[in-house]
């Protein structure tokens, strides 16, 4: 093959090789709260993935928000970040991180290997051990290296889960617009005008009947009042009567 070719064949190699752990956050503004989870969780399912935590908090009936983490194949990471955005109504944070442990991955690999060579070479003189102090000591070193091929088993299988699967967390905000509501009192006019023209009524009425029985109530001193008045009166036009004749 061509230099050029060899070259390309080589670069596939090593990015087909390569163990980079994806990560990403996204927070969305959205429509409709639960059909965007719902949403997003058969999105999930459908590319083999699965949530891994979700919370929902309410504050009133103004504003719901939730949280969402969620694992998908790494073959279908950026279709489903694709998806997400494609729910929201507005996209108010989006960070994607990639961690390239492939140089970990390979050294791991390295030392398990070494770390196997010795486990059977101890294996083997245990096998041949005379004695039993000999065997007590082989036996440590044996415990010893097992524990830390576990350990770098267990680092390995973390990094291949990892790599394997991505890490989506995704924070959702609906805000509601609250208009609120008219009573059916607010909205009939027509009860209102009668309401306010009785209670106008009401208050002539009152005032009538007051004047009533002031009136009535108090007769003979406004009977006194009538006649001393008319008395006053009379004593006037006699007094003017005399002066006139004078």
């Amino acid at each position: 093959l061509p230099k050029s070719e060899k070259f390309i064949d080589t670069a596939k190699a090593q990015a087909n090789n390569q163990m980079v752990i994806y990560q990403a956050e996204l927070e969305l503004r959205v429509k409709n709260f639960e059909n965007t989870m719902q949403n997003l969780e058969e999105k999930a399912k459908k590319y083999g993935g699965y949530i891994a935590e979700s919370s929902v908090t309410k504050d009133g009936t103004e504003q719901v928000s939730g949280s969402m983490k969620l694992r998908i194949p790494q073959a279908h990471f950026q279709e489903f970040l694709n998806d997400a955005e494609g729910q929201a109504a507005e996209v108010l944070k989006r960070n994607i991180n990639g961690q390239d442990v492939t140089e970990e991955y390979v050294d791991l690999e390295s030392r398990l290997k070494s770390k196997r060579a010795v486990e059977e070479r101890l294996l083997s003189f245990m096998k041949n051990a005379a004695k039993t102090e000999d065997l007590l000591k082989i036996s440590a070193d044996l415990a010893s290296v097992q524990e830390e091929i576990e350990v770098i088993e267990g680092r390995m299988k973390y990094l291949e889960n990892q790599t394997s699967l991505s890490t989506v967390s995704i924070t959702l905000y609906e805000t509601k617009v609250v208009v609120p509501e008219l009573e059916k009192d607010q909205l009939n006019t027509w009860e209102k005008t009668k309401k306010q023209f009785m209670n106008s009524t009401n208050l002539i009425l009152a005032a009538l009947s007051g004047l009533v029985v002031f009136i009535l109530g108090n007769l003979p001193i406004l009977i006194i009042f009538v006649l001393l008045g008319f008395l006053v009166y009379l004593y006037y036009n006699k007094k003017k009567r005399q002066n006139k004749r004078e």
